[in-house]
């Protein structure tokens, strides 16, 4: 583990002002409230935040986010409270420590509507603070260098979280050096056999061709030397996972595979990028499509560099990216060089992106109330390069790889993509979903009265266009579809021996999640609702279709007339699963779910088993079942989910809060129901909660029969 010491002089190194003290401080009180505390691999807990604190001294950090991360699981795994943190370290190193754990609570990689809620809370939590990531990130790193001592499952869950969400995003913020490492890391996990593989062709290739990087890169200082251009040159072979990634993309193998290695050449100007690229293609072949100019069109998270492919030595393909000094900071550190230090002072590098304006730009259009819809956008912000067109007048529109001109469209203004008619590329007339290039000359020719076709959905690629034409398509069939839903509302209220009227509308759409009335009549009049979806929200009894009411005194069948009965406390039965009953001197037949391990002890007394089963028909809501609830921490939260529960027609007859921390509760809710369906009516309710973040039955073989 790293001294506090030496931690404090890897900070002073960039930043001579940082306030040494507070380090020290932070670094005393995660080693005290981590104590006792170990890691799979049997090491101090603490060793841990010390090594994240390490990675993000790297970025050249500002001190409060080397003490968030020193504190970063101190919320979470120990007795720490915010307010504590707050009063010794600060009330922004708290916000930062407590939206660290906000975040590691979220479950990335959970079911696909859940998984889009948690994204939202991501890009929430990032627009409050970037750092947050940073330290994030940082974290997931570290795990992932030290993931050999989890569980080979674990293993594997985390190297696919980290694969498919965290390192991404590393990208998508400019950090590709981060990006590169996480995704080799896991690769190690998830695909040992061809990583192995790789790395043996790469030996095997070395050996029989020498030391190539080592060559390419004294030919290119050679010729930089000729032209009196002072840079630095270096070299490196690709990432293992790069390489594997090519070979599948391109369905080619090792030896047929190009660019496998990789150069980077810093100058001290811009002006001097331009000289370097024309020596490098001056000297070597260039290779066709394969030259990006990041510096007259930077990224959005402000990466800027010339990139060129070329064959060099040997008739070998080597990529070659050309930048200055300070353009290489922000392309190591991305959206963190905002906040890098040198010399004590904020570094002010003309080039580092303003956070607050790249976090507007990554959400915007990200409110799109269709889970599918918002994972689309999700994954084609951070998952897609970019290129770069032209309109008429010169300017310029970044789009993600693979979009089209209605894209185009639509990236200009929502009303010119909505009245677009055809297009010209280059001053050639093409269709809409021709796929467009870098450089390229877009004229959209639009027209009054026109209107977005639902095949355009399938044309567009960015989530901006496909959100504005579902919203288009809706709100030009809403009138008919209303019309539509009220009378096939009418006609289910009726069947029933209701009247609908507005009231029950309206607190059918609450109960829906929609935004009102309109909004739920629009949904039924389009087939997204059914009205008798509507009915069983407001009327759960009266959509049953039950002969009659079982007496609560006697719901099962298979007892004696003198025998009595009891629900086993340590799995709770309910109506609708399988039992059977144990005989018990003084306590009669207590019954028990057919899987409760209880059982198991009783497999040898056979003589005390009775058969049953319940009757059928509706039983009364008298069957007690435990749940463990986590909930945010917020005003009405607890109203409102003991609201929720009481329109699924159920009682909540106890409520013990077992856990309290500053954004969330741990509590137990003992809720009287009728029988399996409703209580997967009350399960289902509560998990679309938003403010619930866990909720599950608490089933314990401690509490006796």
């Amino acid at each position: 583990m790293i001294d506090v010491e030496d931690l404090v002089a890897l900070v002073h190194n960039y930043n001579p002002r940082s306030n040494a003290e507070l380090i020290r401080a932070a670094y005393a009180y995660g080693l005290r409230v981590h104590g006792g505390q170990f890691r799979h691999s049997g090491e101090p807990y603490f060793t841990h935040p010390v090594a994240v604190a390490a990675i993000l001294t790297e970025q050249r950090l500002d001190d409060a986010t080397i003490v968030t991360a020193l504190l970063h699981d101190t919320i979470e795994d120990t007795k720490a409270t915010y307010s504590e943190v707050a009063t010794l370290f600060g009330e922004e190193v708290a916000e930062l420590v407590d939206g660290v754990t906000k975040l590691t609570n979220l479950q990335l990689s959970s079911s696909h509507s859940k998984q889009a809620e948690n994204f939202r809370k991501l890009f929430m939590a990032m627009s409050k603070d970037l750092r947050v990531i940073l330290v994030k990130l940082a974290d997931r790193l570290h795990n992932m260098r030290t993931i050999k001592s989890m569980r080979a499952e674990k293993q594997a869950q985390k190297a696919r979280e980290t694969m498919e969400i965290f390192a991404p995003l590393a990208g998508r913020m400019g950090m590709q050096w981060m990006r590169e490492e996480l995704e080799d890391l896991a690769f190690r996990v998830l695909n040992p056999d061809a990583r192995n593989s790789i790395i043996r062709r790469f030996i095997t290739l070395q050996r029989e061709a020498g030391d190539v990087v080592y060559k390419i890169t004294a030919d290119i200082r050679t010729e930089l030397d000729r032209a009196n251009i002072d840079a630095d040159v270096f070299g490196r072979a690709k990432k293992p996972y790069s390489v594997w990634r090519k070979m599948q993309e391109k369905d080619l193998s090792f030896s047929r595979l190009s660019d496998i290695y990789g150069f980077r050449i810093i100058t001290k100007t811009e002006a001097d990028c331009y000289r370097v690229l024309g020596v490098i293609h001056q000297r070597w072949r260039a290779v066709p499509g394969r030259f990006k100019d990041y510096i007259s069109q930077p990224k959005n998270n402000g990466y800027r560099s010339i990139h060129t492919t070329v064959s060099g030595r040997d008739g070998k393909r080597v990529e070659v990216q050309i930048r200055t000094r300070q353009m290489h900071e922000v392309a190591e550190a991305g959206v963190a060089a905002h906040w890098s230090y040198r010399e004590g002072v904020r570094a002010n590098n003309p080039f580092a992106v303003d956070p607050a304006k790249w976090i507007a730009k990554l959400n915007e259009n990200m409110d799109d109330e269709d889970h599918d819809a918002f994972m689309e956008n999700v994954k084609l912000e951070m998952f897609t390069d970019q290129v770069f067109c032209f309109t008429p007048k010169g300017d310029v529109i970044q789009l993600p790889r693979g979009a089209t001109p209605l894209d185009f469209a639509y990236a200009i203004h929502t009303r010119v993509g909505n009245s677009t008619v055809s297009t010209k590329v280059d001053g050639i007339r093409v269709p809409l979903w021709t796929r467009l290039k870098n450089g390229q000359s877009v004229e959209i020719i639009s027209a009054e009265g026109q209107r977005p076709q639902a095949s355009w959905i399938e044309i567009v690629t960015t989530g901006r266009a496909k959100s504005a034409i579902r919203r288009s398509l809706r709100e030009e069939d809403r009138g008919r579809f209303v019309k539509l839903g009220r009378e096939l509302t009418r006609a289910a209220f009726e069947n029933i021996g209701r009247k609908v009227n507005d009231k029950a509308l309206s607190t059918a759409a609450r109960m829906l999640g929609l935004v009102d009335e309109i909004d739920l009549l629009a949904r039924v009049g389009s087939a997204e609702l059914a009205a008798r979806r509507v009915i069983e929200t407001l009327y759960p009894d009266l959509s049953r279709d039950d002969s009659h009411e079982v007496d609560s005194r006697r719901p099962v069948v298979g007892l004696g007339d003198d025998q009595t009965f009891r629900r086993a406390n340590c799995c709770q039965p309910v109506p609708g699963e399988r039992i059977v009953g144990i005989t018990y001197r003084g306590l009669g037949v207590v019954v028990h779910a057919i899987d409760c391990p209880v059982l198991a002890e009783l497999e040898d007394q056979p003589e005390r088993w009775v058969d049953l089963n319940w009757h059928s028909g509706r039983h009364a809501p008298v069957n007690t079942v435990r749940l463990d609830l986590t909930i945010s921490n917020d005003a009405g939260v607890l109203g409102r989910i003991c609201t929720l529960i009481g329109e699924q027609k159920a009682n909540i007859s106890d409520l013990q809060f077992m856990d309290r921390k500053p954004d969330f509760y741990r509590l137990q809710m003992d809720v009287d129901l009728r029988d399996l369906e409703h209580f997967h009516m009350i399960m289902t309710a509560l998990e679309a909660e938003t403010d619930v973040a866990e909720v599950s039955r608490n089933r314990d073989m401690r509490r006796k029969p």
